[in-house]
């Protein structure tokens, strides 16, 4: 019996030489295992009556994972969360793919039930994401005392006298 188990490294046993800044992210290496497990659940699906959920499946694997890839490669922070909650909508529709496969009598449960783990991980992941390029810059500026708050705004103290220049 085949191995129907998705492995987020791959399989390999060499260490992977990751090349680009999505290529680190865990939630990206998770969504590219899962468009490996859907491409091989789809071969198995039976293509009568299911045709346009095969490829709905097929379109929202993908979209999780280069959703995931270009928020990744956006440097502003709106920016990012847009992308990663698009990524985000696009597992969570994957979630509900399998759910249609067994009621359309097209997968058994059993079949489909990896991928459910996967996703649940992934959205949260994807949440957290969010949640981080929304949050507001961290870096503050030193308080400055303001008149309010004992600043001395009398003439004598902001003007510099004509004696107290030095001249050369």
């Amino acid at each position: 019996m085949k191995d129907h188990s998705i492995n987020p490294d791959g399989g390999n046993s060499v260490d992977t030489v990751f090349h680009l800044a999505h290529e680190r992210l865990e939630v990206y290496r998770m969504g590219l295992a899962f468009v490996a497990w859907v491409a091989e659940l789809l071969e198995e699906v039976e293509a009568s009556g299911v045709k346009r959920l095969r490829e709905v499946m097929d379109r929202a694997s993908l979209s999780l994972l280069l959703n995931t890839a270009e928020g990744n490669g956006k440097r502003l922070r709106p920016v990012r969360a847009k992308f990663f909650d698009h990524a985000r909508g696009s597992a969570t529709e994957c979630a509900a793919c399998p759910d249609a496969l067994v009621a359309r009598k097209a997968a058994c449960e059993l079949r489909v039930a990896p991928g459910k783990p996967v996703l649940v991980q992934t959205i949260a992941m994807l949440s957290r994401l969010i949640e981080i390029s929304d949050e507001p810059c961290r870096f503050k500026e030193d308080e400055v005392p303001y008149l309010s708050e004992g600043f001395d705004a009398s003439e004598e103290a902001c003007c510099v006298k004509d004696t107290e220049i030095e001249k050369d």
